[in-house]
């Protein structure tokens, strides 16, 4: 009876295996060749910008932010600054990103000599990185992360849980000890069966990289799955205290004559963090609002998630909130590690080798569980009847 059980189970499941992966392959597929190509771009772009990243230091001090954005606008016909980035090496270029103009496109990025406002130039390869992002995260569908690619990818990496889970399932041995049985193909095969064992194998050779991959993907595109990982993960007070994506104007106050600027913010900053910052991004609020957000790294910080959070109130210079990485429990560490857990940065750069070598194996499961599928579908296909029989009389 268990056993019968057990046969139905594995039957069905084997559907399920089959259906998901052939609606997911070639998507699967692409995703995961965009997340290789991502893998290292932060060392590709610093590398093919290194010109223009650093300038000659100078006795005089640098421009205060609103200064050096008012001379690079005098200078140029530019869009709105969204954000600079500013660091507390005398030898850095400052960092200056725009807003996305009336068409919804973002102007390229500049680097600015933080002395004189001089432009130094355009990062290049930003905008080849900026494309295979979008489709990396949003399959390039109009409306980028308010569109429909954004849950549609998410549901892709739901169904990439089920396929692993599924697969895992029906990869078990009955010597479920034997290294051999787990971890080594029989390439003595051929046609359907060194498919299968490619397919299998190779399969769980990359599983816990791919799992990592599947559960971390959602967060970024279902708002109930990162709120389920953050109430799961993070205290109670953290949870309930959930930044809301625009600050709320203080009551009393009316909306500035004038845009706002960096000065206060930055100057606040300065004050809450000394020398212990290394690089600092700026950014201005989205809508009505006048706070400024603040991201910071230190000197020895190199992930993405080990940085400090400040709100500060463009306006008046007032410290709205503060958020340092070193104050964060265990599992709050990993909620804002999840894109650095995303694509292996959390080991260093063997992490992040090991992670783009299993994306660029996606294509081999796509390609592979094809075959199987057409050789199965060839191998159910009633064997046609010998002509001689449909003579009457015989």
């Amino acid at each position: 009876m268990a056993a019968r059980l057990g046969h139905a189970i594995k039957a069905v499941l084997f559907q399920v295996h089959s259906i998901v992966g052939l609606v997911l392959a070639l998507l699967l597929s692409l995703i995961a060749l965009t997340g290789a190509i991502m893998s290292f771009e932060d060392e590709i772009v610093d590398h093919l910008n290194a010109g223009i990243m650093q300038v000659a230091p100078r006795q005089t001090p640098a421009l205060m932010p609103d200064e050096l954005v008012a001379r690079l606008k005098a200078a140029r016909d530019l869009g709105k600054v969204a954000a600079v980035t500013l660091s507390s090496d005398p030898s850095a270029a400052v960092h200056v990103r725009f807003a996305r103009d009336d068409r919804g496109d973002r102007p390229i990025s500049l680097y600015v000599d933080p002395y004189d406002a001089r432009v130094l130039g355009s990062p290049r390869g930003e905008a080849f990185f900026a494309t295979v992002r979008r489709l990396h995260r949003w399959l390039l569908i109009p409306g980028d992360g308010k569109g429909w690619g954004r849950p549609i990818t998410g549901t892709i990496a739901l169904g990439l849980i089920v396929m692993l889970v599924s697969g895992l399932v029906l990869r078990w041995p009955r010597r479920a000890g034997s290294v051999k049985m787990w971890l080594r193909p029989n390439l003595g095969l051929n046609g359907r069966g060194l498919h299968r064992s490619l397919h299998t194998v190779i399969g769980t050779w990359v599983l816990p990289i791919y799992l990592t991959m599947a559960l971390t993907g959602p967060s970024f595109s279902f708002e109930w799955y990162k709120d389920g990982v953050t109430w799961l993960l993070a205290r109670p007070q953290v949870t309930a205290a959930k930044m809301p994506a625009k600050p709320p104007r203080a009551a009393g106050r009316p909306e500035p004559a004038q845009p706002i600027g960096f000065d206060h913010a930055w100057t606040t900053f300065q004050r809450e963090e000394g020398g212990r910052f290394s690089r600092a991004l700026l950014t201005l609020p989205g809508g009505p609002g006048t706070v400024i957000r603040i991201r910071s790294w230190g000197k020895d910080m190199t992930l993405e998630a080990t940085r400090d959070e400040f709100r500060i109130d463009a306006v008046t210079g007032q410290l709205v909130s503060a958020e340092r990485y070193a104050d964060k429990t265990f599992g709050e560490k990993i909620v804002a590690a999840i894109y650095d857990i995303h694509r292996g940065a959390i080991l260093g750069w063997p992490g992040k080798l090991a992670f783009m070598m299993a994306a660029i194996l996606m294509p081999l499961f796509a390609v592979t569980g094809i075959l199987l599928y057409l050789s199965r579908r060839r191998l159910r296909r009633p064997a046609q009847k010998p002509l001689g029989r449909l003579v009457p009389g015989e």
